[in-house]
């Protein structure tokens, strides 16, 4: 249990840093009821870009510390992203009367994060060969 400590620790204090930064994407952005939730896509959408970054960054490029990935992956990136308030906003949109945004945005965004995720890994790792070519 000791061992797994500084894991959990990473994890908590990052989760906390994600999920302030979504809160201010929020906050930003404000969704009135029964309007699309574009606070949600766009953190929903840029945390899986970084996400593919960070990966790529962490495997390919170098190695980080063994607390790396779970204080930003896991952590940071986890408490950013939101997929249950994504199930919550099209639960919303339905409620409200919105049935087809409700189904646009239930398919787009799955469909936009990985594509995000995927184009950003992609490039990361063509600036990784050039910076070492």
């Amino acid at each position: 249990m000791r061992e797994q400590a500084p894991v959990v620790a990473a994890v908590a204090v990052g989760g906390a840093i994600g999920a302030c930064a979504r809160y201010a994407v929020a906050l930003a952005l404000p969704t009135p009821v029964g309007g699309f939730p574009w606070a949600t896509l766009a953190t929903n959408v840029s945390g899986c870009a970084l996400m593919g970054v960070l990966m790529v960054a962490i495997t390919e490029m170098w190695v980080g510390h063994r607390l790396l990935r779970p204080l930003l992956g896991t952590g940071v990136l986890g408490g950013y992203t939101t997929f249950s308030t994504f199930a919550g906003d099209v639960d919303n949109l339905v409620a409200a009367g919105q049935p087809i945004s409700a189904l646009v945005y239930l398919l787009t965004t799955p469909v936009a994060v990985l594509i995000a995720t995927w184009t950003a890994a992609s490039l990361t790792r063509r600036l990784i060969i050039r910076r070492t070519a």
